[in-house]
């Protein structure tokens, strides 16, 4: 009888020691914000390695630097920088002309709603200063007058402007880009398990132990109120409204979303969350059907595969599309 005990937690040992081989280690997060884009970026790798977690979000947080010095109008070196100040069409590297193109198609597949040529649209109003203006009819005009579908002239390796007042700004479709491209960095680092929240776009790497990611869907009105929650795998999920960026005055909110056949903040929608398989698209559409509207804006979203969406109108109705993966 004196050996059985001695077995019993061998054993016992044995199964523990099998146990561990299976399950090294907990699961471990390591968690990093930075100013990217113009906007706080915080990306959150889960995995069982500390090390490979550390390296693959420094990766990611490096390829998005590397985009925003390529992509934004706000530095003097940069791509889009050099094309606004070109009065002739210039050579711009790949990476850059493929999202021009891919954000002209959706400028004609929204009709205009939207638009990369907003630049001067946006320098007139200068809404995250600390002294907006509000522009005249006359001030906008000429920024809003050569504006529409193919503003942005692509020839070959060649990118121009249809007039001098055109000036490009990828705000509407640069972040989702480069939160994507900060994906793919995780994911050749070996990272299974993954979120990127670029300012209210966020893409989403895989599940979370084992189960989708839950993402809560802030009321327009109420910050501390969440109309919905979506069940979201292996996609991403961005929310455009007026409630981002925006001044009051004489009782009236001014905001970031410009309607472009006016130059004036739209009006038809509080806020817009787009759901589909990229940032990039997610991000562009959520600001086109911003500007076109409930009716208009949902039509399209219905039409396009593998795109969901859940729309805020003006008076505060919610207006879902048929395959939402919604939760109260």
């Amino acid at each position: 009888m004196g050996k059985r005990p001695l077995l019993v937690i061998a054993l016992i040992v044995l199964i523990l020691f099998v146990a561990w081989l299976r399950h090294p280690g907990q699961e471990k997060a390591v968690s990093r914000t930075a100013l990217i884009l113009g906007t706080l970026v915080e990306i959150t790798a889960y995995g069982e390695d500390q090390d490979l977690l550390d390296a693959a979000v420094t990766g990611a947080f490096a390829e998005m630097q590397r985009l925003e010095k390529q992509l934004s109008s706000y530095l003097p070196d940069s791509e889009i920088s050099r094309l606004n100040l070109s009065p002739d069409p210039i050579e711009l590297s790949g990476e850059t002309r493929a999202l021009i193109s891919r954000g002209e198609e959706i400028a004609r597949l929204s009709d205009g709603a939207f638009e990369m040529g907003l630049g001067g649209v946006k320098a007139l109003w200068q809404i995250e200063s600390e002294q907006p203006h509000i522009p005249t009819d006359a001030e906008l005009q000429p920024a809003v007058s050569g504006l529409g579908p193919g503003d942005i002239v692509i020839q070959g390796s060649l990118i121009g402007r249809r007039s001098p007042e055109v000036l490009v700004d990828l705000g509407g479709i640069a972040k989702g880009y480069a939160a994507d491209r900060a994906l793919e960095v995780l994911k050749e680092a070996g990272v299974t398990s993954a979120t990127i929240n670029a300012g209210g776009d966020i893409a989403m790497l895989g599940s979370h132990n084992g189960k989708p990611w839950r993402i809560g869907i802030q009321h327009p009105r109420h910050q501390d109120q969440i109309l919905l929650t979506l069940e979201v795998t292996d996609q991403a999920v961005v929310t455009s409204g007026d409630y981002e960026r925006f001044f009051e005055r004489d009782g009236v909110r001014y905001h970031h979303i410009f309607d472009p056949a006016s130059g004036r903040p739209a009006r038809l929608c509080q806020s817009v969350t787009i759901l589909a398989g990229d940032a990039e698209s997610a991000d562009a559409l959520a600001t086109a059907v911003f500007v076109m509207g409930p009716e208009t804006g949902l039509a399209l979203i219905e039409g396009l595969p593998d795109v969901e969406g859940l729309i805020v109108t003006a008076d505060g109705q919610l207006l879902k599309s048929a395959g939402l993966p919604w939760r109260d």
